[in-house]
């Protein structure tokens, strides 16, 4: 199977090819625990299960290795940790158990590994050393940045020079700084507590620096997929490339860089000032299934902006009321996928055609009975991560019988058939008290769902 992936880097949709033709490595950023996790740290990381699965179909499951971190120590973790009166040890671990709850009500398999920053500074530290010795990075009042004008290919993951890179983002400014744009590899700090030691002094390892060390740890000095959000493009990925490739002569890093594009709330970007900043624990105690969220976050192509709205989430829950109808209690037969959706799927990921496709089988069965459309429908699902529970526990969620529910619809539909318009409307409308909605098809059927 050929897999195509939009290359960052390269700017371009072009065939993967790892490095060892029968194994695949492949980082992704992670979050960092300082508060509960939202619809943005959700959303990369549901893209990236599905691309971990599919890699897994295609090399196998014991030739994968997906990598994704934890930050685990930062400015934001320490505010947040003071701010409660706690340690940042205590709110890390929770703020981390709360994402790997979280995800796992996603649907989202566990990463081959998932290291956490503050278990890995001696790496750092390497790297730093090396970087110095190399003349790529200089101390200064007990700082450690990296010299952006000693790396010439700075700048090409973004496309743009490093002037405009500067004049376009926000750059922190210091004395002790050769050059503006040089970034931090090492910080000092008075807080002995929550510092490391280093022959810098004590500190704190630079953002950037956390995932040059984990990666390399992991999957190599050259390994095959980096992945995160549009956003970590600079400075983040832009940065990583730079350490990484002059602290390792010959490295060209990640081969592969792939980026999930912006989630807006309504239309605008999602912000605590704003009120419409949305987590994902406050979404499952609202009862709204992790299986809607992760339809709703698939049901946009992946590079391109995703707004989350009701309109949308009712939507997304539809379409899952309608492929859990399809598939109750029924004893399906093993088919193997069909090419059309893993040809949608290794064309760069193309979500939005897989649920189309489902949609038809869906369809399909409905109109033929047919249950080989419905059997296409569970692998396809569960190619994507669906279909976790059982139908009629899916159902039984919304508190409904559903052997009622399509008693009434037939006899809704006994009515229409006599002209006894007076009764089938006030089965529809018996039916919508109890929240669900009858929908006319127009070969002459009829769909429910629940709202």
């Amino acid at each position: 199977m050929n897999l195509y992936l939009y290359n960052t880097l390269s700017k371009s949709k072009t065939l993967f090819k790892p490095i060892d033709p029968n194994k695949v490595g492949m980082y992704v950023c992670g979050p960092t625990v300082y508060d509960y996790p939202h619809l943005g740290n959700a959303l990369a990381v549901v893209i990236y299960d599905v691309l971990y699965r599919l890699l897994k179909d295609i090399y196998g499951k014991d030739n994968v290795t997906y990598v994704r971190n934890i930050t685990d120590i930062d400015d934001k973790i320490i505010n947040a940790a003071n701010l409660q009166k706690i340690s940042i040890k205590e709110l890390s671990e929770k703020i981390t158990n709360i994402f790997q709850c979280n995800m796992s009500k996603l649907n989202c398999l566990l990463p081959t590994f998932e290291p956490k920053a503050t278990d890995h500074i001696a790496e750092m530290i390497k790297i730093i050393d090396q970087l110095i010795e190399n003349d790529h990075a200089y101390i200064s009042n007990g700082h450690v940045y990296f010299k952006v004008d000693s790396f010439n290919n700075y700048g090409d993951l973004s496309g743009r020079n490093l002037s405009n890179l500067i004049a376009g983002a926000r750059v922190e400014v210091a004395n002790e700084k050769n050059n503006p744009a040089d970034f931090v590899l090492w910080k000092p700090s008075d807080d002995i507590k929550n510092s490391f030691n280093s022959p810098y002094g004590y500190g704190r390892p630079g953002w950037h620096i956390e995932c040059s060390a984990m990666s390399s740890k992991y999957l190599g000095n050259d390994f095959d997929i980096h992945g995160g959000g549009i956003d970590l493009i600079f400075p983040h990925h832009t940065n990583e490339i730079a350490q990484s490739c002059c602290a390792h002569p010959g490295s060209s890093y990640a081969n592969y860089w792939i980026h999930n594009g912006f989630l807006t709330v309504n239309g605008e970007k999602m912000s605590k000032s704003l009120g419409n900043f949305i987590t994902i624990e406050e979404l499952l105690t609202k009862n709204i299934h992790g299986e809607v969220i992760r339809y709703l976050l698939l049901n946009s192509h992946y590079r391109k902006p995703l707004d989350w709205n009701e309109k949308a989430l009712n939507d997304a829950k539809k379409a899952l009321d309608s492929f859990y109808r399809t598939l109750l209690d029924k004893e399906l037969p093993e088919v193997e996928i069909p090419q059309e959706f893993l040809d949608s799927l290794l064309d760069d990921l193309n979500t939005p055609k897989c649920f189309a496709l489902m949609h038809e089988y869906t369809s399909n069965y409905n109109k033929n009975n047919n249950l080989d459309a419905a059997a296409k429908l569970k692998a396809c699902g569960k190619m994507l991560g669906f279909f976790e529970e059982q139908p009629s526990k899916w159902f039984a969620g919304n508190s409904l019988n559903v052997d009622y529910v399509e008693k009434q619809i037939q006899n809704r539909l006994n009515a229409k058939k006599n002209k006894d318009w007076k009764l089938a409307d006030e089965i529809r409308n018996k039916l919508k008290e109890k929240n669900i909605i009858l929908e006319d098809n127009a070969d002459g059927s009829c769909s429910w769902r629940t709202i």
